[in-house]
């Protein structure tokens, strides 16, 4: 596999491209918060999951092998469709895919069931935008609990509404894709989520359909969920801070592997525009590797990298210190 940190060429951001940038400019209202509203039919949903999840993985044991296999398959499939699609591919724009590649990514993103590419694109550039502050949507300043999935247990915060209003999202608006998923985004997450996780198992080897339900449908959905959540929450908390010692997001090596290359966070909200999320290439990043397999089949082109030497200097100039190139 070439190494594409020789390979792509290295790329400096232009201004507007896309506004995933921290805006200094940001003043957070003065006067009490705004209570907090509980949608407790998101309390339920959640609660329910994460049991028939934990049933899921109980049941693990007595699945057949080749269910085993297609639970790794669809877990991989799905997380794929976050952290290549709607992350680095339409979040950030870090590099051009293809039309097959777009759609195998959008059906990803649609088992993943993490709301539709769009809104979940608009509630990460307002996170990058703001980070920490009340107009991010997952501020991890109010704990682990509420940046790991609390955020989705309430009402946003109307900072976080207001500004991913007023956010420049037209390159999402003239996605066909991902407006294609959006329109059709419920009986999309039905079909992928849902639907085919449980019934290829049942319907091709005969798998029981409670363990075909249980396990390659709710308890892969549940973690690939909670990978990604840890990224909002433990990559913003726990670990070292070698390239921006002024930010919360840390470098985090247990998100790194949960979320398949994820976890590289201080990097990431240092330079967003970099497809690789790290300066290490594909090293413990899966999603980087991913990325590099399609240039080299021609389903994707131009990603967008740092160079080394802006690495360096940004390394010395405001890292912690815990700096290592290897």
């Amino acid at each position: 596999m070439p190494d594409r940190e020789i390979k792509s060429p290295i790329w400096h951001p232009e201004p507007g491209t896309v506004e995933d940038v921290f805006d200094h400019t940001y003043k957070e209202k003065e006067g009490p918060k705004p209570p907090t509203v509980i949608v407790w039919r998101n309390v339920i949903l959640m609660s329910l999951l994460h049991l028939g999840a934990l049933y899921g993985l109980f049941l693990f044991p007595s699945a057949r092998a080749l269910t085993w296999i297609w639970f790794f398959g669809c877990l991989l499939f799905s997380a794929l469709g976050i952290t290549a699609g709607a992350h680095r591919l339409w979040s950030h724009r870090s590099y051009k895919a293809s039309l097959p590649l777009q759609i195998f990514l959008a059906l990803g993103n649609s088992m993943a069931f993490q709301n539709d590419i769009y809104e979940w694109s608009r509630d990460h550039r307002v996170h990058h935008k703001y980070s920490e502050t009340d107009a991010d949507p997952h501020n991890a300043v109010r704990g682990f609990f509420f940046s790991h999935v609390g955020w989705l247990l309430v009402r946003k915060h109307p900072d976080v509404i207001e500004k991913g209003r007023k956010l420049e999202l037209s390159d999402l608006k003239a996605d066909k894709v991902v407006m294609f998923q959006r329109r059709y985004y419920k009986p999309s997450v039905l079909l992928m989520c849902f639907f085919v996780p449980t019934f290829v198992p049942w319907y091709v080897w005969g798998e029981s359909l409670w363990v075909a339900y249980f396990v390659p449908a709710l308890l892969r959905y549940a973690l690939v969920l909670n990978a990604t959540w840890l990224v909002n929450s433990a990559a913003h908390m726990w670990g070292n801070r070698p390239y921006d010692s002024s930010i919360n997001p840390r470098e985090n090596r247990f998100v790194t592997f949960s979320a398949i290359g994820e976890g590289f966070h201080n990097y990431h909200h240092t330079f967003p525009f970099d497809y690789a999320t790290s300066e290490f290439g594909c090293k413990l990043n899966l999603t980087t590797c991913f990325i590099d397999l399609m240039c080299f089949l021609g389903l994707a082109r131009e990603p967008k990298r740092v160079s080394r030497e802006a690495v360096l200097a940004r390394a010395q100039r405001t890292g912690d210190g815990s700096h290592w190139s290897g």
